[in-house]
């Protein structure tokens, strides 16, 4: 099997906002332009597709990375990088994603990209925080819902201080270091 055959689950995780979609989408286009073959599982898409009718209660969200967990160890064992850039707020879930993948023999990474909620506030690019701050919507990830950062992940970047394409290049150092890229 070759590097370019290999593939892996890169788990995203971290608050919304905080550059997981736009780092996941920086790193697939360079993976593919060496020839990897890459899917990006964005949780908005998973939402509206394979977890319509979910809601955010702390079952439901386990149920979604779950989901999001299975299908991305379904991709990765077919040599496939799967890149999900999704919140995934409970490290109980994130770990029985890993689990999953481990028990499948299939290589799997977790990242957290650590943007600070203040800055992900000032982003928001959905407009969460501020629905959430109008008392529009309740239960927003590190607002007033939990947010468990992982604690060692495989990689932290601090999207914030660099550049996305920073940022998707450590990733890519990651990726290179581990023989996936």
């Amino acid at each position: 099997m070759s590097v370019s055959d290999q593939g892996a689950t890169v788990w995203l995780t971290g608050l919304p906002s905080a550059g997981k979609t736009t780092i996941a989408y920086a790193l697939a286009e360079r993976l593919r332009g060496e020839g990897h073959r890459v899917e990006v599982l964005d949780g908005d898409e998973i939402r509206e597709f394979l977890s319509a009718g979910l809601g955010f209660t702390r079952e439901d969200r386990h149920t979604n990375v779950q989901r999001i967990g299975f299908v991305a160890e379904l991709l990765a064992s077919n040599g496939v990088k799967a890149l999900v850039p999704v919140i995934a707020p409970f490290a109980d879930s994130r770990e029985a994603v890993r689990k999953r993948h481990a028990a499948e023999g299939t290589s799997y990474l977790e990242v957290h990209v650590a943007t600070p909620v203040e800055v992900c506030s000032e982003r928001d690019v959905k407009g969460l925080y501020a629905k959430q701050a109008a008392g529009e919507i309740s239960g927003l990830t590190g607002v007033d819902d939990p947010y468990e950062a992982p604690e060692s992940p495989d990689l932290r970047i601090e999207s914030h201080t660099q550049t996305v394409q920073e940022s998707a290049s450590a990733l890519h150092a990651l990726l290179t270091e581990r023989g996936l890229a």
